[in-house]
């Protein structure tokens, strides 16, 4: 029969405790693992397994308990960590999202809302299908093992200790919530670069026979000009995309130490 001392389980718990605290943070936030339709039991149990994998390469700070203040101290660093580099991450697939509502706003669908499974909440149909098509090429990419990879060798080049991120890392993780925007202009910039000189180009014709009702001809025929500008672009969204998923993990290796 195998027993175990308080101390024995107090250093089972030190060991463990802490990688996992990292790990679930960073799936809790990190793209296709913050998913709503995954169970957060499935969630809970995969962040465990990676844990225990990772547990015994990691070392656990010397002289500090899990529950004293500098054991809470070094479960909030390591929380920190884990959100910092699944936020990084996140936000490209917000940035092609916000680029297909952009879109849809300018080619007459943003009244077409569906449920969108990533985020769980309603979205443009052009912004759903720019979501699905870059989460299929993020795992095409092999992108959710990068991100496990990145976060795995993190723990060598930035240890759990007291000491986590320092404000140089802050400030790159809220100068990198600009792609946001710009990630979502190289998106949509063609489309409704397109779409406006389809727009020019009603206007000057209702100016040439006023007498033509417009809204009933130009709707159908701005509508048909997006779906084929959204055709014509897919290979310059997955292009953007896979130029801002290079960028992110180069920020993800940096932020962890790891180098470029």
């Amino acid at each position: 029969m195998i027993t175990l001392h308080p101390g024995q389980l107090e250093s089972l718990l030190t060991q463990l405790l802490w990688p996992f605290v990292r790990i679930a943070a960073c799936f809790m936030v990190a793209p296709i693992f913050s998913a709503p339709f995954i169970p957060a039991r499935v969630k809970i149990l995969l962040s465990l397994a990676v844990a225990l994998l990772v547990a015994p390469l990691v070392p656990a700070p010397a002289g500090i308990t899990p529950f004293s203040a500098a054991g809470l101290l070094v479960t909030l660093q390591q929380m920190v960590i884990g959100v910092a580099l699944g936020f990084c991450m996140q936000i490209l697939f917000e940035a092609v999202t916000l680029g297909g509502q952009l879109l849809a706003n300018s080619m007459g669908l943003s009244f077409a809302y569906n449920i969108d499974p990533l985020h769980g909440t309603s979205t443009p149909a052009v912004g759903e299908f720019y979501t699905v098509l870059v989460t299929l090429t993020f795992l095409a990419l092999n992108g959710h093992l990068i991100l496990i990879e990145t976060l795995v060798d993190g723990f060598r080049t930035l240890p759990v200790g007291t000491t986590g991120m320092g404000p140089d890392a802050i400030w790159t993780i809220v100068g990198w919530g600009a792609q946001i925007f710009s990630g979502a202009l190289a998106v949509a910039l063609p489309g409704v670069t397109a779409l406006l000189i389809v727009n020019v180009a009603f206007g000057v014709i209702s100016r040439a026979a006023p007498t033509l009702n417009l809204f009933s001809v130009g709707f159908p025929v701005s509508l048909i000009c997006g779906l084929l500008i959204v055709l014509a672009g897919l290979p310059a969204v997955l292009s953007s995309f896979t130029r801002l998923l290079e960028e992110g993990v180069m920020l993800l290796r940096g932020l962890s130490g790891l180098g470029v």
